[in-house]
C-alpha cells in the first residue's frame, strides 16, 4: 500500500496532473492497483462538461498510465534519475462515463518488460465495471 507521498516519491507529476491517489495492491513486478477519488473540484470539470461533468477519456488512460509507471519504476534500480513516456496506446476503449463521485480503481498488469521498453494492460474499473481499457507501451528515459 502506498499514499500519495510515497507516489510522488516516485512520480514526477503534480497537481493538477497527478491522478493517482493511492496504490493498493502491487504483486510483484506483474500486476499494481491504484486508486483516483474522482470529485467535483477536479480542474477539467469546468470546461467537460458544463452542467454535465464526464471525466475526460484521455485523463483516464493518463491515470492507468500513471499506475503502470509505479510499476515500472519500482523494478528500476536508479529510478531517481527517469521518467516514463508513452510510445504507443492500442486498443483503448471507453465503456462507461466516469462522472464526480466515482472511484477509478486502475488495475495495470505487465505483458512484456525487455530493456527499457515495456506493454501494459490497464483497466479502469467503476464500482466493479469496466470504464476504459487500453493497451499502452512505455519507455524508461534519463530525466
Amino acid at each position: 500500500m502506498m499514499d500519495v507521498r510515497q507516489i510522488t516519491e516516485l512520480l514526477p507529476h503534480r497537481y493538477p496532473f497527478l491522478l493517482v491517489d493511492r496504490i493498493v495492491e502491487v504483486q510483484g513486478t506483474q500486476k499494481i492497483v491504484g486508486l483516483k477519488n474522482v470529485t467535483i473540484n477536479e480542474p477539467f470539470f469546468q470546461g467537460h462538461f458544463p452542467g454535465h461533468p464526464v471525466m475526460p477519456g484521455v485523463l483516464i488512460v493518463e491515470a492507468m498510465a500513471q499506475t503502470g509507471g509505479m510499476l515500472l519504476l519500482e523494478q528500476i534500480p536508479d529510478r531517481d534519475t527517469k521518467v516514463v513516456y508513452f510510445m504507443a496506446l492500442d486498443n483503448v476503449k471507453f465503456r462507461k462515463p466516469v462522472v464526480p463521485g466515482d472511484q477509478l480503481r486502475m488495475e495495470v498488469e505487465m505483458l512484456q518488460f525487455r530493456g527499457k521498453i515495456a506493454r501494459m494492460k490497464g483497466t479502469a474499473l467503476v464500482d466493479g465495471q469496466v470504464a476504459t481499457e487500453a493497451e499502452m507501451m512505455a519507455c524508461v528515459v534519463d530525466r
